[in-house]
């Protein structure tokens, strides 16, 4: 396995990217919009500067990182090679859907499927196409060169082989693979997801401030980052997609998002990615978060 696609230039789909790339794949980065893949080849540039500069990677190595990367804003085109496709689109199930349709249809019929999905289920995606035993869930963590962890998520038909397959890649990867089964928000979010929106309702209700209830989980329960913080680096959006899909997949009330997280995404308050969420983020400061990741 050589030839690997990336459908989304975004956060994750520039850091899978950066990543498959480093570790001497060839990469063909896809999105519909040439300045997002212009923006994401400005970032996966810096972040190598960052590891130049940290004496972790040479020159030479971040040459042949970006010389590994080749861009498509054609779908078809960028995956009718490839040994491997990983869509790393908008955690919406609709399109992730309607990518899976049109990817079963352009690449080769011996082609692995992942979806970089934090939530949704893959056996519902795999259904979509007529190889649902090749297709598996590969959830990177962000951000993707710096974190360990793999979810290897198995839908209801995925193979051995290619569980087997995308484990030992994964380690290829300088990754920590752990497979785990096609449920609502798999293991990672599912845990994960539940504290953030209790540290919302705790604001919500008034029982402390944002910076109060980071610094008590920060410092009281060893988080390096705390809940709120996180979640606008998540996104806020990601956050109440996830939740939702969770509320929807168990159907149990202590699933329900706040509403004070509904009303910042339909406000356009999203965290990072926005500008504001429960903090405020000028450029300096998510070049801070994102630099001190590289570190």
């Amino acid at each position: 396995m050589k030839n690997v696609a990336v459908i989304g230039a975004g956060t994750m789909g520039n850091g899978i990217a950066h990543t498959f790339a480093q570790s001497g794949y060839k990469v063909n980065l896809i999105d519909i919009s040439s300045e997002s893949l212009e923006r994401a080849l400005a970032t996966i540039g810096k972040n190598l500067d960052r590891m130049v500069a940290k004496e972790k990677i040479t020159e030479a190595d971040k040459s042949n990182t970006l010389g590994n990367i080749t861009t498509f804003t054609e779908m078809t085109e960028g995956v009718k090679s490839v040994d491997l496709v990983v869509e790393a689109a908008t955690e919406n199930v609709d399109l992730k859907l309607k990518i899976f349709k049109a990817i079963n249809d352009a690449t080769n019929e011996n082609a692995i499927l992942a979806t970089n999905t934090s939530s949704i289920s893959i056996t519902q995606i795999a259904a979509v196409t007529n190889r649902p035993d090749k297709v598996i869930g590969m959830h990177f963590m962000n951000p993707v060169p710096v974190m360990k962890l793999v979810e290897i998520i198995r839908g209801y038909s995925t193979s051995d082989e290619v569980t087997n397959t995308i484990m030992e890649l994964s380690k290829k990867l300088g990754k920590t693979p752990t497979e785990v089964n096609d449920y609502p928000g798999f293991v990672a979010n599912r845990i994960l997801m539940p504290m953030i929106n209790e540290a919302i309702i705790t604001l919500h209700e008034g029982v402390a401030g944002v910076e109060e209830i980071d610094t008590v989980m920060k410092l009281g329960m060893a988080h390096p980052m705390g809940p709120l913080q996180l979640a606008d680096f998540i996104g806020l959006d990601v956050c109440l997609s996830i939740l939702n899909v969770l509320y929807e997949g168990f159907g149990n009330p202590k699933y329900a998002p706040c509403p004070l997280l509904v009303n910042m995404v339909m406000a356009g308050k999203k965290g990072v990615k926005s500008g504001e969420g429960f903090y405020s983020w000028t450029h300096g400061t998510k070049d801070l978060i994102v630099s001190s990741q590289f570190n």
